[in-house]
């Protein structure tokens, strides 16, 4: 078996978690494949097999991985994608970051996980992701986002005006500072911290959701993901800010952006005990109250 490892950052009290994450793999005879930049930052202080692979880029990691683990908080799960891709390959969460929605495994349940893994404890969970169709140059060959695409307004405190239109029929002119489209695992990340609903992995739904309306009668609004969303936008600025999970650049206010749901999924991995409900209840502290 071949496992990937992935991460972005470490620090000295990450140092025990990831080594029994290391010494379990091992005691298992496990292939390790390990990202090349991570490596450098984890060599000094964690003890690693002699027989190492590495991977740089996505064509690396195709090569026969089983199992990629992302090693990190949520953001180190969505850098996991662009690596990913279309292959299929399963990405396993250890959460060593804060919230962790997407990076289920908490670093006390590491062994257990890997026990888990081992015995076939578990399910892989497709999730959809949404694909920024045109302008195609925008993010090239990695248009697609597992959270969200956003737009928003660039260093002004101008309104910017975002058009949608929902199979070509228009739904409204979102006045703010700017707008949100979110998947079903998105709608846990920024579509929440604006008022967007919670939905579960498995709906085949978008949201839609502005950022700081200037209409208070405005909300966010759930459509089927097999819809083409246009959005054109409009403001005093002629510079605004589109984002693709952790990815951003500056676009022009004459373009036009086409979105549609991406034709691929990611599977992330999911242990049996491991519910959706379950997450969003420990996470969200639904229930934390001195009554129950």
């Amino acid at each position: 078996m071949k496992i990937a490892l992935f991460g972005k950052d470490y620090t000295d009290n990450q140092q025990p978690y990831l080594q029994l994450l290391i010494d379990e793999l091992i005691g298992r005879s496990v292939d390790l494949c390990i990202y090349k930049p991570y490596y450098r930052m984890i060599s000094p202080g964690i003890r690693l097999p002699e027989k190492l692979s590495f991977f740089s880029s996505h064509t690396d990691l195709l090569k026969d991985t089983t199992l990629l683990f992302s090693i990190g908080g949520d953001g180190t799960l969505l850098d996991t994608i662009p690596f990913v891709r279309g292959s299929g390959i399963p990405i396993l969460g250890i959460n060593l970051g804060r919230l962790g929605f997407l990076s289920s495994i908490s670093k006390e349940e590491i062994k257990e996980a890997i026990e888990y893994v081992f015995n076939g404890k578990y399910k892989l969970d497709k999730r959809a992701l949404l694909s920024l169709v045109s302008p195609k140059h925008v993010f090239g060959d990695l248009n697609f986002a597992l959270n969200d695409l956003t737009v928003y307004r660039k260093n002004t405190t101008s309104l910017i005006g975002v058009h949608v239109y929902v199979d070509g029929v228009k739904l409204n002119t979102y006045w703010g500072d700017g707008l949100i489209v979110a998947t079903p695992t998105g709608s846990t990340a920024y579509s929440l911290s604006v008022g967007g609903p919670i939905l579960t992995p498995g709906s085949r739904n978008f949201v839609i959701a502005p950022i700081a309306s200037h209409n208070l009668t405005v909300r966010p609004i759930v459509i089927q993901d097999s819809s083409e969303i246009r959005i054109s936008l409009e403001g005093r600025e002629d510079i605004y800010l589109m984002t693709m999970d952790s990815r951003h650049t500056t676009i022009s206010k004459n373009h036009e952006f086409v979105i549609r749901r991406c034709d691929f999924t990611i599977n992330l991995v999911q242990m049996e005990h491991k519910e959706f409900f379950t997450t969003i209840r420990e996470k969200l502290m639904w229930g934390k109250d001195y009554r129950n």
